[in-house]
């Protein structure tokens, strides 16, 4: 008998186990993929936003203060990349003042600190690149950028270093009351707990129809993003944001954690909760339409492009608490933006929920800190000559592009909740997330992964399940070796 199941290893559900494991419980988190941090919280804009934006007196604008407000404390506790750069909301027209009047008005009811209008020599001087069009700007200075892999995977490791239980590749397919709480069942086995708590993002809808007489639907919504070379790292340096539209904030323009720019998203409903597929037409709308805020966007230096699911709920309102006629079972859902920053908050609240629920006392060994991969590159050259001769792993090169080492993939790897596929190593340590896109470190991250794991080269996937690199053997090659 578990004290609380938690479904889905994204940002929110690894934040409430995270936050769970300051006391003393049985916590288990279940995910149906091969690592954290698999769905909606991998891709997406990376901004921790300021919170002007959700309504007042909202759910969302009241998480998303709260966890802008955590977000820098919190990051250098679990030792994860955060700048809090400010935003700015781009005014194109004089009959559009109005419009950024709102959203400021709005932004001081939430409780949003330093908000100001910023008139277009002040905004120049900020931006360069904006738009000739722009007359003013709201400046949001509590915006800021994040790593969305980097959190999840914090939260994840402090939670497992302190208690909490992790079983990947486990799908849930059903949740029935039991005589003392909630039966879990899973494709393999039915795990007791007394509480649950569904995080299980665009698929919350159906865990929490599965229990509750009110029903709920979630969409979900495509968002296209272009991620652009670290040559561009400098082409903005705050969060560039249109005003926002019916379907959220539009397109964005933003420097990244890691030295790049990313620009989206687009905002498409869809049916299929899996469909993470870029199209022409959205890709177009983003040229289109961060054209508009940002001139000579170096859009030729595109390296990569992608697209996320937000989990979007019909009211537009993050579905929080313990659900009326189902008592145990928390929802966590209609997590969309701004989610990635409301996640500490939202983690800290079903906490404190649950904690009163069962009358947890606190867990007295509780370590709320956690260091992250080490990074060769932050030495002097003498403290690096010192590294090789003890670890010569972190003088080999593994991956060019991003200059990652074998002695950093093996700490992703050999980390609590270490990286078991190509996805894991690259979302850890960026192997594979260059100019190249993986064209030159693959093979060889494939062979490291195969050798520390105990398993075949065959065996090694891109994101888990059936997605193996290696299809079959060359049977005429002299050493036999797989083909990939």
């Amino acid at each position: 008998m578990y004290d609380v199941v938690i479904i889905g290893a994204g940002v929110v559900g690894c934040a409430v186990a995270r936050e769970l494991s300051r006391y003393k419980a049985r916590i288990l988190v279940v995910e149906k993929e091969a690592d954290v941090c698999c769905g909606t919280s991998k891709a997406n804009s990376a901004i921790v936003h300021a919170g002007y934006d959700a309504a007042a007196d909202s759910l969302m604008a009241k998480f998303n203060v709260q966890g802008n407000r955590m977000m820098g404390e919190l990051c250098e506790e679990l030792d994860v990349s955060f700048s809090r750069i400010g935003s700015l909301v781009i005014c194109l027209s004089e009959e559009e003042r109005p419009a950024l009047l709102r959203l400021y008005e709005n932004g001081v009811k939430n409780g949003v600190e330093g908000l100001r209008i910023v008139e277009r020599e002040e905004l120049l001087s900020m931006e360069p690149n904006v738009s000739d069009d722009a007359v003013a700007a709201l400046y949001a200075p509590t915006a800021g950028i994040v790593c969305p892999f980097g959190l999840t995977a914090a939260f994840a490791e402090n939670a497992f270093t302190n208690g909490a239980e992790f079983r990947l590749n486990t799908k849930v397919e059903r949740i029935a009351p039991a005589k003392e709480g909630w039966e879990v069942k899973t494709e393999t086995e039915t795990i007791l707990t007394k509480c649950v708590v569904n995080a299980a993002g665009v698929y919350s809808d159906v865990l929490h129809n599965m229990v509750s007489e009110k029903k709920i639907r979630i969409t979900p919504r495509r968002g296209d993003y272009f991620l652009l070379d670290k040559n561009t790292g400098d082409f903005v340096s705050h969060v560039i944001f249109s005003l926002p539209g019916k379907l959220g904030k539009g397109v964005l323009v933003a420097p990244t954690v890691h030295g790049n720019t990313i620009v989206g998203p687009t905002a498409v409903d869809v049916s299929d909760r899996e469909a993470t597929n870029t199209t022409a037409d959205g890709l177009r709308e983003i040229t289109e339409k961060a054209g508009r805020s940002i001139k000579n966007l170096p859009l030729k230096q595109v390296i990569t492009s992608f697209a996320g699911l937000r989990a979007h709920e019909d009211g537009h309102e993050f579905v929080l608490g313990e659900e009326e006629g189902a008592p145990g079972f928390f929802d966590c859902a209609g997590i969309e933006s701004p989610g990635l920053t409301a996640a500490p908050a939202i983690g800290r609240h079903i906490a404190q929920l649950i904690q009163e629920k069962l009358s947890l006392a606190k867990n007295p060994s509780f370590n709320g800190t956690r260091k992250g991969i080490f990074d060769p590159k932050t030495l002097s050259k003498e403290e690096y000559a010192k590294l090789l001769q003890e670890k010569p792993a972190y003088g080999n090169i593994v991956c060019r592009c991003e200059t990652v080492s074998e002695g950093e993939i093996l700490d992703a790897i050999h980390r609590p909740l270490g990286a078991t596929t190509l996805d894991g190593l690259k979302r850890r340590v960026r192997v594979g997330s260059g100019r190249c896109q993986a064209g030159f470190c693959t093979p060889r991250a494939v062979e490291i992964l195969a050798r520390e794991l105990h398993v075949s080269q065959s065996e090694i996937t891109k994101t888990g399940g059936a997605s193996r690199l290696i299809v079959g053997t060359a049977k005429d090659s002299i050493e036999g070796e797989a083909r990939i």
